[in-house]
């Protein structure tokens, strides 16, 4: 795509003229279906994480800086996220539905502890915010450790090093076997 036309474009996006939605679907729908698709692995959840992306796209134009990323970087971020996001809430919506021939009433156990019960993420607030982005980045954004250091422009061997001090720093709060188990759900 030629930077004229994507200069084009994100002028349309920031004077809010619904041309740049056309734009935009006609010139990267097919990709960012490819990225919706690669994610969720099934056509019909990629097509509904495709309409979100891009209404999320019109919500957030305001909030695109080319200086921080060029606009596929930006557009390719919003859909993968809204993917991931779509992916846990249909394993959120089964795993919440009722099955009466299944209990484990009497078979409490460390199987039967759920990490969103733990409150993980408020738990975050506890350690610093340099450990804290990170930790985000990696467990709750479903980025690699690669992704987290290109988004966040912090080197791979910090981005690793923090990780490993913010995931030292919940062992603390909830103990060592605690953060293995919340680790092996997230």
């Amino acid at each position: 795509m030629s930077t004229l036309l994507e200069k084009h474009i994100v002028e349309l996006l920031q004077e809010r003229n619904e041309k740049a939605i056309s734009l935009l679907y006609d010139n990267y729908a097919h990709t960012l279906l490819g990225v919706a698709n690669k994610v969720v692995r099934n056509e019909e959840l990629a097509q509904d994480v495709l309409q979100e992306s891009f209404v999320k796209i019109w919500k957030k134009a305001d909030s695109y800086d080319p200086s921080k990323a060029k606009l596929f970087t930006w557009l390719f971020r919003i859909t993968r996220n809204t993917a991931i996001d779509k992916l846990r809430s249909v394993h959120t919506k089964s795993d919440k539905e009722i099955q009466m021939d299944v209990s484990d009433v009497y078979n409490v156990g460390v199987e039967s502890i759920r990490p969103e019960f733990l409150d993980v993420q408020e738990n975050l607030d506890k350690i610093e915010d340099k450990y804290q982005i990170v930790l985000e980045a990696l467990f709750f954004q479903g980025m690699t450790q690669q992704e987290a250091s290109e988004e966040l422009d912090i080197p791979l061997g910090t981005i690793k090093s923090r990780l490993k001090i913010g995931l030292r720093e919940l062992r603390k709060i909830y103990g060592p076997a605690m953060i293995t188990l919340i680790l092996n759900f997230l």
